[in-house]
């Protein structure tokens, strides 16, 4: 069997040194490190999101500001607020939580953030500093798998690391960032052919396919690592609900080395690397002044 790569307690152990950095920078700076959150709607997942980063960003001495906007507010409200965010130096991190309703241009939003508040790594500035290979803020979900890969000890130079999809999430930012720890990067997606030929033959596999239970052992090499990044919530022939990854994890683990269970893998590690590039940001305003 497959030794689990346990996300939630490599994600206490982070919080806890975030949390003690916090503590010793807030009495040298006079001020703790600052988050915004920017929620739009009643999505219950978004809700649930939010609600655990906001109470991580508390255990961890970060002060949360919060902003929930019901589904009516406008474009034009929402950069209104981000403005606001941008100028105020109490924050030093802004999260806007996605996805958004379908009438916003979520990419509009996300360009208007200052690169520095930048707390989740997507605006051009810190994709592009990440595809140069330059010190930046790093997508949060990404950041998290690469610290459960550090987790495993395993050297990544020259391995072979399929990731299966190819989101400006997930998939482009862990491909690069694998590229940086100089594995062999595959890139495989809905209209890949003969997938399970390409997966056969990775010592890494990611999958960020967003499919239930979708990789199956057939499709994994003996003693591969697997980073299962989906999360899908699916109802049983009882009519019960639970949440599953894009790995059929029974099966799986019997094959591979190393494997994220689903929940408790990847989940808690996003929300610790978001707490880790708000310390990040927070530091640089401070460090560079």
């Amino acid at each position: 069997m497959a030794t689990i790569i346990d996300g939630k307690a490599l994600a206490k152990k982070m919080q806890q040194a975030i949390a003690i950095e916090v503590a010793q920078l807030q009495t040298k700076y006079g001020r703790p490190p600052g988050l915004a959150v920017l929620m739009v709607g009643d999505n219950p997942a978004s809700a649930a999101y939010v609600k655990n980063k906001e109470t991580a960003c508390h255990k961890a001495g970060i002060v949360s500001f919060g902003k929930h906007f019901p589904a009516s507010v406008t474009q034009s409200e929402l950069e209104q607020v981000i403005d606001q965010l941008n100028a105020d130096d109490r924050v030093d991190g802004i999260l806007i939580q996605l996805p958004l309703p379908d009438k916003f241009d979520a990419i509009a939003l996300l360009n208007r953030l200052d690169p520095d508040k930048d707390a989740d790594g997507l605006h051009p500035n810190n994709l592009g500093k990440l595809a140069r290979g330059e010190a930046g803020l790093r997508s949060c979900t990404p950041a998290g798998v690469m610290e459960l890969l550090a987790e495993t000890k395993i050297d990544l130079a020259g391995k072979n690391a399929v990731v299966i999809g190819r989101s400006i999430l997930v998939g482009k930012p862990v491909a690069l960032m694998l590229l940086e720890e100089n594995a062999t990067v595959t890139i495989a997606h809905s209209r890949t052919k003969n997938l399970a030929e390409i997966t056969r033959k990775a010592d890494i596999l990611i999958a960020a396919i967003g499919r239930p239970e979708f990789v199956t052992a057939e499709m994994v090499k003996p003693e591969a690592v697997v980073i299962d990044v989906g999360i899908n919530r699916i109802t049983d022939y009882e009519g019960k609900s639970r949440l599953v990854g894009d790995v059929d994890f029974a099966s799986v683990s019997e094959v591979a080395s190393h494997i994220t269970p689903v929940p408790g893998g990847v989940g808690p590690m996003t929300v610790t690397m978001l707490l880790h590039n708000t310390l990040w940001s927070y530091k640089q305003k401070f460090f560079s002044s």
